[in-house]
């Protein structure tokens, strides 16, 4: 019995029918787990290097220690130039308080020799000044001076404010507007004058034709002289008629609008005696001779008038 050989077909087989869409098909037949199977057997076989969290790691620990070092470093330095500095800082109190007893020193003499000769002029102005001496000297502050008169007292007011509705104070430009400045004192000084003060003194600081009244920041000086609140003004006249004078005048009446507006606190009171000092000291400008040259004619020295 005869066999038959197998049967053989020559036809090709029937195409798939996602043979179109092959990129498609080779992604979902390779996931993205084989790539990353792939990296981890690469690292696994390379053997080098350290893991990325370890690395991290280490470079967290080396920085900390950097840090360590320089703190260290810098306190070291700083314990060590302590005494130095320590020292240096001693010297220089020392020398401030040395500095400053011999500035105190200094003002000790020149207030001695502001005295002696303060009392020279004031004997020269006795001695020669003839029938009208005691009122020469009285007018030109070389004695001291008692008698009636009024006692007016300013005071920085109690919670100052900002100024922003104009006032008498605006154009100064003034952001403390309940401070007591020079230019109040200067007002109410020249209206007692005024008014008909025969001498004043603003907190036992004699006023003479010389004087002058000013600021130095917050501080008024009068002849250079700081003064502190309260300021105290004593001006020798009839009380009753200089108080009522004064309060009727224009800088009586700035006063009142500086407490009205400002809170500036003031008081004024007549007085039955009042005593005045007399001046620190008084620099003679202008001199004539009495006698013993051929012309008289007065000599100018520079130095102001008495």
């Amino acid at each position: 019995m005869s066999q038959q050989p197998p049967v053989r077909s020559t036809a090709s087989p029937a195409p798939r029918p996602d043979a179109s869409m092959s990129l498609l098909t080779n992604v979902m037949d390779h996931s993205l787990d084989d790539g990353y199977a792939e990296a981890a057997a690469r690292r696994a076989e390379g053997g080098k290097g350290l893991p990325g969290t370890l690395r991290a790691k280490l470079g967290i620990a080396a920085a900390l220690l950097l840090a360590a070092a320089v703190v260290t470093l810098g306190a070291a330095q700083a314990r060590i130039a302590a005494p130095t500095l320590a020292k240096e800082r001693e010297q220089l109190i020392d020398r401030i308080e040395t500095e400053t007893s011999a500035a105190d020193t200094l003002q000790k003499n020149v207030d001695t020799l502001r005295d002696a000769v303060g009392a020279k002029q004031r004997d020269a102005l006795e001695k020669h000044g003839g029938d009208s001496a005691e009122l020469v000297s009285l007018l030109a502050g070389a004695t001291p001076a008692r008698g009636p008169g009024v006692k007016v007292v300013v005071d920085d007011a109690k919670q100052t404010k900002q100024s922003g509705a104009g006032g008498p104070r605006e154009s100064s430009g003034f952001s403390d507007t309940g401070r007591v400045r020079d230019r109040d004192m200067q007002r109410i000084v020249n209206g007692l004058w005024q008014s008909g003060a025969e001498a004043i003194a603003v907190n036992g600081q004699r006023l003479t034709s010389l004087s002058a009244i000013r600021a130095a920041g917050d501080a008024i000086l009068v002849d250079n002289r700081p003064l502190v609140p309260p300021y105290t003004v004593l001006a020798i006249g009839d009380g009753q008629r200089l108080s009522t004078a004064f309060q009727d005048s224009a800088d009586g009446q700035y006063l009142h609008v500086l407490q009205q507006n400002y809170g500036v606190r003031a008081s004024i009171s007549a007085e039955g005696e009042v005593r005045l000092p007399a001046a620190p000291s008084l620099l003679v400008r202008t001199a004539q001779p009495q006698g013993g040259g051929a012309e008289k004619r007065g000599t100018d020295t520079g130095k102001g008038t008495s």
